[in-house]
């Protein structure tokens, strides 16, 4: 069980770890949930553990413990535009009830 993650998504999970000192730590990816039921998430460098599942992704390692593998199995971490100019990392997870479908990108 592990979450997809985009190209995109992993240039900037780089630069980042570059930009902050952090390129032996991979990206641990934390989720839970939350009283209403939605998933709520949690991003940071961090040393991976013996349980974690840990992989690598176009260059990047992501950390991922075992009380958030079944919550992320089918999520897909991207790192997309929401607003002119302004971008983030946004997970796309059919388990959480809150989730909207990305649109598909017109040709």
């Amino acid at each position: 069980k592990i979450m997809k993650v985009t190209e995109s998504a992993a240039k900037q999970i780089l630069l980042q770890a570059n930009q902050n000192d952090a390129r032996h730590l991979g990206l641990r990816v934390a989720a839970r949930r939350m009283a209403d039921g939605g998933i709520d998430y949690a991003f940071g460098f961090d040393e991976p553990h013996e349980a974690d599942a840990s992989y690598e992704k176009f260059g990047a390692t992501i950390l991922i413990a075992p009380t958030s593998a079944d919550l992320l199995d089918k999520a897909t971490l991207d790192y997309i535009e929401l607003e002119e100019g302004g971008r983030q990392f946004v997970i796309h997870n059919p388990l959480d009830p809150n989730y909207v479908a990305p649109e598909e990108p017109t040709k």
